[in-house]
């Protein structure tokens, strides 16, 4: 190809997967602050004292166990790093490298992902370890899904006549998770208590290659179905009159690498691939 073509194909390339980007950009920012304006609550309530007033449900924290449930958002997202020079590897139709492509050949340009909401629902069991650490075990199921983009260069015949090709591949997860948590809680002032956050959790992805991925896909991009992940977060519980209600946002970042490889475009170039969610969840103990 020649310069001022190269130019005109890489200039197509951007704008599309800009475009993807500032749309992933703004759901990723709202969630954001909203876990920053948690976190500024919880330190808020941890620094400054309020006036003395008639504190709802006072032993409630002294008992050894109590139950409840929660109602959350996730926003789920991936963590891709393709290879060194995966843009230097060359892919042919006639060895089913790029299924569900119109071309003969091509190269992969680059490789992303688009966030989505989604929602999650759990049990809490919570044990008293002592006043100020708590031992938290929230097994809950999550749906979501994400979108995974890539910019590619497709031809027949001759590489002189590439064009540029975006190309999506969704992914829908339904998530049976076992988090277990340490739950460090500051000063009760009142009716409020801050709260702090830490542990692992074991996800279970029914949807790693259930049938409706492969309608959507075509088995191109498969997840693996198990993932470790380690967790972050922190929250605030008030004490109403009757029962205790938090609110809470959480961290967690994929340990292992998830995705299912073979000889295709959609998974060749990647060296690293690991989830990555956050969750804003209401409590209710």
């Amino acid at each position: 190809m020649t310069k001022s073509q190269n130019n005109k194909v890489d200039k197509a390339l951007m704008k599309e997967k800009f475009s993807s980007v500032r749309s992933s950009i703004t759901k990723f920012l709202s969630l954001k602050i909203a876990i920053l304006a948690i976190l500024t609550l919880c330190l808020q309530i941890q620094v400054n004292g309020q006036h003395r007033k008639v504190r709802n449900l006072p032993g409630y924290d002294d008992a050894p166990y109590h139950f409840g449930f929660i109602l959350g958002m996730n926003h789920m997202l991936f963590t891709i790093k393709p290879f060194p020079g995966f843009q230097d590897t060359k892919y042919y139709s006639t060895s089913n490298q790029i299924p569900d492509v119109y071309a003969d050949s091509g190269f992969l340009y680059g490789v992303g992902h688009n966030p989505n909401f989604g929602f999650t629902i759990g049990i809490v069991s919570n044990l008293r370890i002592s006043d100020n650490l708590d031992l938290r075990f929230v097994p809950s199921l999550s749906f979501g899904e994400r979108d995974i983009y890539y910019n590619m260069k497709t031809w027949f015949n001759s590489v002189e006549d590439a064009e540029p090709m975006l190309v999506t591949r969704k992914i829908q997860s339904t998530f049976v998770e076992f988090p277990l948590n340490l739950k460090y809680k500051g000063t009760r002032y009142n009716n409020t208590r801050p709260y702090w956050l830490a542990g692992a959790r074991y996800s279970l992805d029914l949807a790693s290659d259930s049938k409706v991925n492969r309608q959507n896909n075509d088995v191109s991009v498969v997840l693996q179905k198990n993932d470790l992940y380690a967790e972050l977060g922190a929250g605030v519980d008030f004490y109403t009159t009757f029962f205790k209600f938090g609110i809470e946002a959480k961290m967690a970042y994929g340990l292992l690498d998830v995705l299912r490889r073979n000889e295709t475009i959609y998974t060749k170039g990647i060296d690293k691939f690991h989830s990555k969610i956050f969750l804003l969840s209401f409590t209710f103990e």
